[in-house]
């Protein structure tokens, strides 16, 4: 590796340039079959990468910056310099971000009973899942759990739009009627058939389901449902965004509370 010296804040600080083994393998998470063969995430963005450290939230492997970036902070994970050109090549975003990091994958937790629980049947867009996971996050959500057709909490875009809301939240994947059929409280689904959430006793509210952007909750999921729910509106539109939806839902669910 190639190394370089440079005199900052009264401290020599070494950077080594990045490799293009090293290149290569980094683009290769971008694939969701290495990054579970490998047990890692990739993370792209400074804000998110920042935040990461300093809030030690999960087990950084490694980082690589842009010159500017690795200086301008303290890092005390490995790390690696690339020049833009470099970190286009390792990004899936269309502005390649100055700095991505890859990180272990945590241990999975147990699913935690009597607490406030949005659960998710079938989201496939990584965006919308991110919009949900960040909307959940803003409004005090902290467990929400998915079908296993759910798309990766990890795809790269998914924690990009969560805004690093994803690694705030324990999320859960699971055989949805297996849970639901444990469940004692009333489960809430968001339906196009149901109460309006505002004569909804939204105070009592522990289990909110929301379905699949195209195709709704999943007639298996279905009929766990005691409480269909809906969003009332006035227009002609067939339905609301999924992500858009499930702000309109917790934003009443929190203040009922």
């Amino acid at each position: 590796f190639a190394t370089f010296t440079f005199k900052y804040k009264f401290k020599h600080i070494t950077l080594e340039k990045i490799s293009l083994q090293k290149l290569k393998w980094i683009r290769s998470l971008q694939i969701k079959k290495n990054r579970e063969k490998e047990q890692l995430i990739l993370v792209e963005g400074e804000k998110i990468v920042l935040e990461l450290l300093s809030q030690s939230l999960f087990m950084v492997k490694l980082i690589v910056a842009s010159e500017k970036f690795l200086l301008g902070n303290k890092i005390s994970t490995d790390c690696y310099s690339a020049k833009k050109g470099e970190l286009e090549k390792m990004s899936s975003l269309s502005n390649a971000p100055d700095a991505i990091a890859v990180l272990e994958k945590p241990e999975k937790e147990t699913i935690k009973n009597n607490m406030r629980t949005l659960i998710l049947d079938g989201i496939q867009d990584p965006g919308n899942f991110g919009t949900i996971i960040r909307t959940a996050d803003w409004f005090g959500i902290t467990q929400i759990v998915c079908s296993p057709s759910n798309v990766e909490q990890f795809n790269p875009k998914t924690i990009q739009a969560s805004m690093g809301s994803v690694f705030r939240i324990s999320i859960h994947y699971t055989d949805l009627p297996d849970f639901l059929s444990s469940i004692k409280e009333p489960i809430h689904g968001a339906l196009l058939a149901g109460t309006s959430i505002y004569e909804t006793n939204a105070a009592k509210m522990k289990y909110l389901v929301l379905g699949n952007e195209g195709n709704g909750i999943s007639k298996d999921v279905l009929s766990y449902i005691t409480h269909p729910i809906l969003i009332p509106g006035r227009g002609t539109a067939e339905s609301l965004n999924v992500g858009i939806a499930c702000g309109i839902f917790l934003a009443e669910w929190n203040r009922a509370l």
